[in-house]
């Protein structure tokens, strides 16, 4: 399957996902390449610091022009079981040649008003993409609020773009996840193993397939 990990908005935790997704599967034995659509190549500097510690490698590249990037994972999606591509978190030619190349596309956001509303302008992508690309979309609450009360608005928000589906599964705001990458690692390879943050990515992706119909 080929995804991306996007949003419209910055800081929602979306490389983060996306890093943390391919690492998981690639320790599941899948053959994964990780591709980096955002400036900053956030997602691909945390697979150099994994190179610098001898953890067996993944696939990665980065492709900030659209173009490119529809081109390559195009020609040499083939090779791998999974490409999941990392999309910067703004309107850009990277984003939408990602979502025109993708299966789905994987929505983090923070139970937040800004980022609520930012939805709008995903949403408007993913139509856009619709015309040329089979593409389903899905989001689901990342740094989820503890109280719940949050949560509880943000979801019912999702309810207003009927063509992105919801996920029940939810991710908290977890140390273990920022620290887990700047080790270049999956949080289940970390030696202080934080079980609820392990437990949580593992339950976002294997509903996103499940919901594609795909095996993890």
């Amino acid at each position: 399957m080929i995804f991306t990990v996007g949003h419209g908005k910055g800081g929602v935790g979306k490389s983060t996902c996306a890093v943390q997704i391919a690492l998981g599967l690639a320790l599941d034995g899948k053959k994964v390449w990780l591709v980096d659509g955002d400036r900053q190549q956030t997602a691909t500097s945390v697979i150099t610091v994994r190179a610098e510690t001898g953890l067996p490698m993944i696939a990665a590249s980065a492709y900030a022009d659209g173009a490119t990037l529809r081109a390559q994972v195009t020609q040499q999606a083939g090779a791998y079981d999974h490409v999941v591509i990392d999309a910067g978190g703004r309107d850009s030619s990277a984003l939408r040649g990602a979502l025109t190349v993708s299966d789905a596309v994987l929505i983090p956001f923070l139970p937040r008003s800004f980022d609520v509303w930012a939805l709008a302008d995903i949403a408007s992508l993913i139509e856009e993409a619709r015309a040329i690309a089979d593409l389903r979309a899905f989001a689901f609450i990342n740094r989820a609020d503890p109280g719940g009360s949050d949560n509880a608005g943000a979801a019912a928000a999702v309810g207003e773009y009927p063509g992105i589906e919801l996920l029940s599964a939810r991710m908290a705001d977890r140390k273990a996840f920022a620290n887990a990458c700047g080790e270049g690692r999956h949080v289940d390879e970390m030696t202080r193993r934080d079980v609820k943050a392990c437990a949580e990515i593992e339950r976002v992706r294997d509903e996103f397939f499940a919901a594609m119909g795909v095996t993890a």
